[in-house]
């Protein structure tokens, strides 16, 4: 069984959604970046996306965008975001880990080349951020190909056409956006249960929410829609920022991770 459909086998035997936390790599260094990954584990998370630091994250708000600018900054590049996650991989076996990242970065490598460097290191799924739904056929067999799981985005107001088809692509888990727009934290989420049971309907993979949960109210609210968990990144991102340290990230997520808790 894949590491993905094990972690939610297992959170729904215990009653509990998944948190995943979102950590961009390189950020503020890859020595901090391992520690960092390792303290998202020790606070709880069950899945850790990963971002690879781009000059022009579309998808991302400010918070993030500042993460991979302090990253590229530092000279972190894609090779070695890759050593990162492998060095992960040999210290958690069991955890999901997928690539959220752009296409300039994928074509730039190879589009077979990037895919089979993200399995070998140990990644379970990827996220190609601005590749639309009508384009994506190509890139996710290019992914299963690889050994890699898609995932793509679903929102409230996705055409039930386009909705099908991302859920006849994707495997690993849908990546469900609670706002429109880029990324960051907001003080109200909209976890549209109707987007969740439209998914259901199609038999898509684990619905899971991002773009802007940030407090533990709103991860209940996702998992009470019937979300099957949460990604955190900005929140995240903004205690990073302020070099607080890995006992502060711990902290953080362990009480968002108990939100999760039905």
């Amino acid at each position: 069984m894949r590491r993905y459909a094990a972690m939610f086998e297992r959170l729904r035997a215990r009653e509990e959604g998944a948190f995943g936390a979102f950590l961009m790599l390189g950020d503020p260094d890859l020595d901090t970046s391992t520690m960092l990954l390792d303290a998202l584990i020790e606070g709880g998370a069950d899945m850790i996306e990963v971002g690879i630091p781009f000059s022009d994250p579309i998808a991302d708000g400010p918070v993030i965008q500042a993460a991979a600018q302090r990253a590229l900054s530092a000279g972190v590049r894609v090779g070695d975001c890759f050593d990162l996650i492998s060095s992960f991989r040999e210290r958690h076996g069991n955890v999901p880990v997928g690539i959220l990242t752009y296409a300039n970065l994928v074509v730039a490598r190879g589009k077979e080349q990037f895919m089979r460097t993200a399995a070998q290191v140990g990644a379970d799924s990827l996220l190609v951020a601005d590749v639309p739904a009508l384009e994506a056929e190509p890139w996710t067999d290019a992914m299963r190909s690889a050994g890699i799981e898609p995932v793509l985005i679903a929102a409230a107001n996705t055409p039930d056409g386009t909705l099908q088809r991302i859920a006849s692509l994707t495997q690993a888990y849908t990546y469900c956006v609670s706002r429109g727009g880029v990324t960051g934290t907001h003080a109200t989420g909209n976890f549209d249960s109707l987007l969740i049971a439209r998914l259901k309907h199609l038999n898509a993979a684990p619905p899971v929410f991002g773009f802007g949960v940030s407090t533990p109210v709103q991860v209940q609210s996702a998992v009470g829609a019937g979300a099957a968990g949460v990604i955190v990144g900005s929140a995240i991102a903004k205690l990073v920022q302020g070099a607080l340290g890995p006992s502060r990230i711990v902290e953080f997520v362990a009480t968002m991770k108990a939100a999760t808790m039905l």
